[in-house]
């Protein structure tokens, strides 16, 4: 579990010439819990905060103030030594995959184990091909990324971040430029292994279709502010207006949900 509290975050708005013209305040007292072995989304639109607050959580950036607590841990105060440690039970999923164009699929995988893990060669080989097993790759362990597809690329990916058998897992806009089909298979691996590993996992998307699809406990940043919290199972329903402008833009989406209310 991954709590959030009271948790803000400025920075100095600066002229082209390096004056200081004064302080934008991006994140305003979130607090909120990201839950162990669901699916956590962040929701919002471009601008919104919800990037900063993911570079936040993975410690890409140092909030003004407040505390990001692992599993009661708080992140803020640990020594530099301490979060080295920490970031040994995180996983990573950048947007557009993040492989090493120079590895194979299998060199891809097992990099994170050859940084960081006490085994043998043979340990680390045999763990890679495991998490390549696991999303379905095992026969494109020795093709490089340039040969393979953009979903397959993306599941490699996974398979790299789930490699140290990670506690909390963090998605950066996963199924960007991939096509729904695609999207799918990557929104029900996320969930699958989530719950499997018992991760906490916390995906920051656009995605509609990963909205309504595995978003069991949803935040929703407006403004830096956290607008809203629920599953998509509380969204058909919901009465907050800046929720329903934002997940129903459409006007098909709206007809959509006034039938399905109706």
């Amino acid at each position: 579990m991954i709590e959030v509290k009271n948790l803000y975050k400025s920075f100095e708005d600066l002229s082209a010439d390096g004056h200081l013209l004064g302080v934008k305040e991006v994140l305003k007292d979130i607090s909120t819990v990201f839950e162990d072995g669901v699916t956590n989304l962040i929701i919002g639109q471009s601008g919104s905060g919800k990037t900063v607050l993911m570079k936040n959580l993975v410690g890409l950036l140092e909030p003004t103030s407040g505390q990001v607590l692992y599993d009661g841990r708080d992140f803020m105060q640990m020594s530099k030594k301490e979060k080295v440690l920490m970031r040994r039970e995180m996983g990573m999923i950048f947007q557009g995959a993040a492989l090493f164009d120079s590895m194979t699929v299998l060199e891809n995988v097992m990099f994170p184990l050859d940084m960081f893990a006490s085994m043998t060669q043979r340990e680390r080989q045999r763990r890679a091909k495991e998490c390549l097993a696991r999303v379905n790759l095992e026969d494109a362990d020795q093709k490089y990324p340039g040969e393979i597809s953009g979903g397959m690329q993306k599941r490699v990916a996974i398979a790299r971040a789930i490699a140290l058998q990670p506690k909390y897992l963090f998605c950066d806009e996963p199924n960007s430029g991939l096509d729904p089909k695609t999207s799918l298979v990557i929104d029900q691996l996320l969930h699958s292994i989530t719950h499997e590993y018992k991760m906490t996992t916390i995906i920051n998307t656009h995605d509609m279709n990963s909205v309504m699809g595995i978003g069991e406990n949803i935040i929703f940043i407006c403004e830096g502010h956290k607008e809203w919290q629920g599953q998509s199972a509380d969204i058909m329903g919901s009465t907050n207006k800046r929720l329903t402008d934002f997940i129903f833009a459409s006007d098909l989406l709206k007809e959509m949900r006034q039938a399905l209310m109706s």
